[in-house]
């Protein structure tokens, strides 16, 4: 795909809304401001309950889905984009619970990433877990917890704790598909490149590929060195109003603590 589109002249961005979202790009600018310290771990819990009739448990997914794909990425892009580089080895674990969801797509993954300078980042991402959906980034001098963190239809709430000084931020919910659309608009408008370019789903996929991998063969998988130029920065923020929860019309919800 990034082949094509330089041959094409065309825009090429992942539609990672966010690298556009007030909260997580805080959480980037405290960890790399130094008040947290020496950054020194990352974890990270995604899941939820997905019904027996979604399509993220069908077979034809099988071959490109899961939970690790669906949800883990978000796990994944937050390590990176909070410690600033890219891990060096991964090791993963898959786990099933035995029920007839999940003959096609493992239930669950556990994660661990190790990132340059020591740095250790682990997550578990479930497609049969209670809704939850949390990150914390603990260095030598405080820690910050994200929780919600990855959500767009509530908002996000960060934990900052440094010595005895603790402090909470609320970020509104908004409309975060608006934004990553606007902003793609503007690189194609004024001949800019995106920031998530290919190369940032590039750096995802591999590490996806790599946990697949090391959970199938319980051994741990190291990474070849891959350098990202450009990372989101406060500066890509962008509001936009959120939309109200839309009407349910022939379908029924992905999730069981939806219904």
């Amino acid at each position: 795909m990034i082949d094509a589109a330089c041959q094409n002249h065309a825009k090429l961005m992942i539609a990672y809304r966010l690298h556009f979202e007030a909260g997580n790009l805080e959480a980037i600018r405290l960890a790399r401001s130094g008040k947290l310290g020496d950054l020194r771990i990352f974890t990270s819990e995604f899941s939820q309950q997905v019904a027996d009739e979604n399509v993220r448990v069908k077979e034809f997914i099988a071959q490109g889905g899961g939970p690790v794909y669906d949800m883990g990425v978000y796990c994944i892009n937050a390590a990176r984009y909070l410690f600033g580089a890219e891990p060096t080895q991964v090791f993963a674990v898959a786990a099933q619970d035995g029920g007839e969801r999940f003959q096609h797509v493992e239930e669950m993954t556990s994660v661990v990433m190790h990132f340059p300078q020591d740095r250790l980042a682990s997550f578990t991402c479930s497609f049969g877990a209670a809704d939850v959906s949390q990150y914390s980034l603990i260095g030598t001098k405080g820690m910050l917890r994200a929780d919600p963190a990855y959500e767009y239809a509530m908002a996000i709430k960060q934990h900052v704790t440094i010595g005895e000084k603790r402090v909470t931020k609320t970020f509104p919910k908004r409309d975060q598909f608006a934004a990553e659309l606007v902003y793609f608009s503007d690189c194609v408008i004024n001949d800019k490149e995106p920031e998530p370019s290919g190369l940032e789903g590039i750096a995802d996929v591999r590490i996806v590929e790599a946990i697949y991998e090391s959970a199938r063969t319980k051994r741990v998988v190291s990474l070849p060195e891959l350098r990202i130029e450009k990372r989101p920065t406060t500066r890509q923020e962008i509001r936009r109003t959120a939309h109200g929860k839309p009407k349910m019309i022939h379908t029924k919800p992905p999730s069981r603590e939806a219904a």
